[in-house]
C-alpha cells in the first residue's frame, strides 16, 4: 500500500469514526471519503464497531447502516432511496448472497439511468473491489459498459464540481495533452494508475486513435506502464501500416513521421528507445547519430545498433564530439566510454581537468567502463569540488579500498569537509571494513547531517546476522567498546549474540543477559 493509500485509509476510518460517534455529514462534521482505499477502510471500520443494534444513534445513518455487520441491516439499507453508490459497489462484493442480489440490483439501476456519471465516479473503486472473491460481477458490467458505443464514448462533460481525488485543480488537459470530453477520457486521465491503465486498454482494443495520436500519448504519458501500452500500439501500427502506399501517400508519410518524431520526444527512456528503432521503417536511419548521446543507456544502445545496421561507426563520431571542447557533454563522454577500448584511455584521463564537473564525472566513470582504477589517479578526485566526481571516484575505488590508508580516509569524513567529500571516503572506509570502518560508521551515529547518520546506521545494521559473525576482528576489545555505541542501532539481545560471536564477554544489561 502506497503512502496515499494509507492516508487515503486514515481518512476513511476518521470518517467512520466521527458517524459513529453520531456527529452528522456537513459543513463542521463528518466528511464522506472520496477515493476507493478510503472507502474500503471506512466500511471495515463500520463493520468491526462495538455497538450493535438499529435503534442505537451511532446507526442512524444511512452509510453507517449499509456497512452494519449484521446482513439484515445491510439488505434493508440497500432497499431504502438514494444509497451511497461507492458503498452499494462494496456491497456487490458482499458475503451474503441476499446483499450482493440488492446490491447488484441497484447499482444496475445507476449505471443504466446515469451511466456516465456512474461509470467515471466507480471504476476506481470497481477496479480495487474486482479482486475480491465477488467482485467481478461490477468490474464485467462496467468493463461491458465502457466498450459500448453509446453512451460512453459519445462526447460528454462533467458540469462543474469541487476538486475530488481523481480531478486536480489543475486544467484537465495537463496531464496527457488532451480536454477530456468522453468517459473513456476521463478515466484515460485519472490519476489513479488503474484505472488509467483500465481505460487504456479498452481504448487501444477499440482502435480509437491512429498511428500519430498513439505516439503522442506515448510521450507525454508518465506511468510506465501506461506509456508501455501506447508505445506498443505505435509500434504495432507503424509496422502494420505501408507508408507511401494507395492515393494518400503524402499524408501516410506526414503520419508516420510525425508519430517517429513524437515517440522521439518521448519523457521516458524506453518511448524514445521506440523511436529511435523506429527509424529504420521509417527510411531515417541515418538520424541515429543524434540519439548517440542521449542520456539513457538505452535509447544509446538502440542508436549505435542502427547506426551500425546502416554501416556507420558510432565510434567515430563519438570520438569526434569527445574531442570537440565546443561539442562536449557528459553523455558525449558516457556514450564514447560505452564503445570505447582501453587504448581510448588516455583521452578520458585528459578530461579528468576539463572545466564541467559533469564532464569530469563521466570521464571517472567511463574509466571504470575500461576498468582503469589507478590509486594514484582517482585517490586525488576524492578532494574534487564536484559532488558526481568525488562519488564516481569513490565507486571506481571501492573494490581498491583496502589499499587506501585508514587515517587518510578518516581525515575526509571530519566534519570540516565539504560534505560530498564525507560521504565518498565513508563509502570507501565502510567499504574497506575492519575497525576503522566500524569507527567511522559509529562516529557518524551522532554527526550533525541527518543523510550521513541514517547511512550509518544502515551500514552497521548491515553487519548483524544471525547465520555469520561480522566481518569484523575476532577478541578485539575496541570492537566491543564500538559495539556498546550502537545501543540505538541494534537490539541488547542483537548486541549479546555479535559479542558472542566475535568472541567477545557478555555486558550486563536490563534483559539480564
Amino acid at each position: 500500500m502506497s503512502a496515499w493509500e494509507r492516508q487515503d485509509a486514515e481518512n476513511g476510518r476518521a470518517a467512520a469514526a466521527g458517524l459513529l460517534g453520531g456527529r452528522r455529514v456537513g459543513i463542521g462534521g463528518v466528511r464522506l471519503p472520496d477515493r476507493p482505499a478510503a472507502w474500503t477502510a471506512f466500511d471495515e471500520e463500520v463493520r468491526q464497531a462495538r455497538a450493535h443494534g438499529t435503534s442505537l444513534p451511532c446507526f442512524d445513518r444511512l452509510e453507517t447502516r449499509l456497512c452494519h455487520r449484521d446482513g439484515r441491516i445491510r439488505a434493508a439499507a440497500l432497499d431504502e432511496p438514494d444509497p451511497v453508490l461507492p458503498l452499494v459497489a462494496i456491497r456487490c462484493a458482499d458475503w451474503v448472497p441476499a446483499v450482493r442480489r440488492r446490491a447488484r440490483r441497484v447499482l444496475g439501476e445507476a449505471l443504466a439511468a446515469d451511466p456516465a456519471r456512474t461509470l467515471t465516479d466507480l471504476t476506481p473503486l470497481v477496479l480495487r473491489l474486482g479482486r475480491r472473491e465477488q467482485g467481478a460481477w461490477a468490474l464485467e458490467h462496467f468493463e461491458a459498459a465502457l466498450r459500448a458505443e453509446d453512451p460512453v464514448l459519445a462526447p460528454w462533460w462533467r458540469p462543474a464540481r469541487p476538486a475530488t481525488w481523481w480531478r486536480a485543480e489543475r486544467p484537465a488537459h495537463t496531464r496527457t495533452g488532451e480536454q477530456p470530453d468522453t468517459v473513456l477520457a476521463w478515466l484515460r486521465w485519472n490519476p489513479d494508475l488503474a484505472t488509467r491503465r483500465f481505460a487504456t486498454r479498452i481504448t487501444l482494443d477499440r482502435g480509437l486513435f491512429g498511428v500519430r495520436e498513439l505516439a503522442r500519448r506515448a510521450a507525454v504519458e508518465q506511468d510506465p506502464v501506461t506509456s508501455t501500452l501506447w508505445t506498443d500500439a505505435a509500434l504495432a501500427a507503424l509496422a502494420a501500416g505501408a507508408p507511401g502506399d494507395g492515393p494518400d501517400r503524402a499524408d501516410a508519410d506526414a503520419d508516420v513521421d510525425a508519430a517517429v518524431d513524437a515517440l522521439l520526444g518521448g519523457h521516458l527512456p524506453m518511448v524514445r528507445a521506440a523511436g529511435v528503432t523506429a527509424l529504420r521503417r521509417a527510411g531515417r536511419a541515418t538520424e541515429a547519430v543524434h540519439h548517440l548521446t542521449d542520456r539513457s543507456g538505452t535509447v544509446r544502445a538502440c542508436a549505435r545498433w542502427l547506426l551500425r545496421q546502416g554501416g556507420g561507426d558510432p565510434y567515430a563520431y563519438l570520438r569526434e564530439l569527445v574531442e570537440d571542447p565546443d561539442r562536449i557533454t557528459r553523455y558525449t563522454v558516457t556514450g564514447f566510454a560505452e564503445c570505447a577500448g582501453r587504448a581510448d584511455a588516455p583521452l578520458l584521463r585528459a578530461l579528468l581537468d576539463h572545466p564541467a564537473g559533469a564532464v569530469r564525472a563521466a570521464a571517472v566513470a567511463g574509466l571504470r567502463l575500461l576498468d582503469v582504477t589507478d590509486l594514484a589517479l582517482l585517490r586525488p578526485l576524492l578532494d574534487d569540488p564536484s559532488p558526481g566526481v568525488a562519488r564516481e571516484a569513490s565507486v571506481s575505488l571501492r573494490a581498491s579500498a583496502g589499499q587506501l590508508p585508514a587515517d587518510w580516509l578518516l581525515t575526509r569524513i571530519a566534519p570540516e569537509r565539504p560534505l560530498h567529500t564525507r560521504r565518498a571516503a565513508y563509502r570507501l572506509l565502510f567499504a574497506r571494513g575492519g575497525v576503522a570502518g566500524l569507527r567511522a560508521s559509529v562516529d557518524l551515529l551522532s554527526d550533525e547531517d541527518a543523510g550521513l547518520r541514517v547511512v550509518a546506521g544502515q551500514r552497521l545494521g548491515s553487519l548483524w546476522s544471525p547465520y555469520r559473525p561480522p566481518a569484523l576482528p575476532v577478541r578485539d576489545p575496541e570492537v566491543g567498546a564500538l559495539l556498546d555505541r550502537c545501543t540505538g542501532v541494534f537490539s541488547d539481545y542483537v548486541l549479546q549474540r555479535m559479542r558472542s560471536q566475535l568472541g567477545l564477554p557478555r555486558t550486563t544489561t536490563t534483559d539480564g543477559y
